[in-house]
């Protein structure tokens, strides 16, 4: 029952949120609950917004389910997701992803989607590997059915650290092992040469960086979810 909320109110709480920079954001967002589909998403600051863009309404999650409706494929959601954070890197609120995942994901979910992250770079692999493997066992125990897709960290320019590169090589790895489809957005160039989608502070997405985000990854869910919906 705990997903039959209102559109009023995941409404105003997106608003509520107001222009500053969310440090952590857990909520519903409701398209449609006749015959939507469950959805969980798991990430980082890249799905909070924040002062360089996708604040409420503007931010990817939001538009990704709206065009989704729009090919009558309503979403019900659950978001979890807190800047800093990571696999194995504690977020603004002390939350790895494995605690987002504990607190968003629910039994009757099609779909998990996670989202990141950047934010393991100073991570050790070994430990960032073993992490990574017990967040989407995590999933799987939480959600037996449901279908996980695991999108690797984005980065603005064409010549990534290694160690973001790392991270990205780890995520594929796990995410092959539980049986999730894996995105790469480094090798897909995601935000490559088109500035205006990152903000001045040269990390966080701008609002038409949440744009050109949910025109990448509606379709992903798109085709990801089961057949039966």
């Amino acid at each position: 029952m705990r997903r039959l909320t209102t559109v009023a109110v995941s409404l105003a709480l997106l608003f509520t949120l107001g222009c500053e920079r969310p440090i952590a954001v857990s909520h519903k967002e409701i398209v449609a609950l006749d015959f939507s589909v469950r959805v969980a998403v798991v990430g980082d600051s890249y799905t909070t917004g924040g002062h360089e863009g996708g604040m409420g309404p503007k931010g990817w999650t939001t538009k990704a389910w709206q065009m989704l409706a729009q090919q009558r494929t309503p979403i019900s959601a659950d978001v979890g997701a807190e800047g800093g954070a990571g696999y194995g890197t504690r977020g603004n609120r002390g939350s790895i992803f494995e605690d987002l995942t504990a607190r968003t994901v629910e039994r009757d979910d099609a779909l998990v989607v996670f989202f990141g992250s950047r934010n393991d770079q100073k991570v050790e692999p070994t430990q960032l590997s073993i992490l990574t493997y017990g967040t989407f066992q995590l999933a799987r125990r939480l959600a037996p059915s449901a279908k996980f897709l695991v999108i690797g960290p984005p980065w603005p320019t064409a010549d990534p650290p290694l160690e973001v590169l790392r991270i990205r090589d780890i995520l594929r790895y796990q995410a092959g092992t539980a049986g999730a489809t894996f995105v790469d957005p480094i090798a897909e160039g995601w935000f490559v040469g088109q500035p205006g989608l990152i903000g001045a502070d040269g990390v966080h997405p701008t609002d038409a960086g949440h744009a050109y985000m949910a025109d990448k990854i509606a379709p992903l869910i798109g085709a990801a979810i089961p057949a039966r919906y």
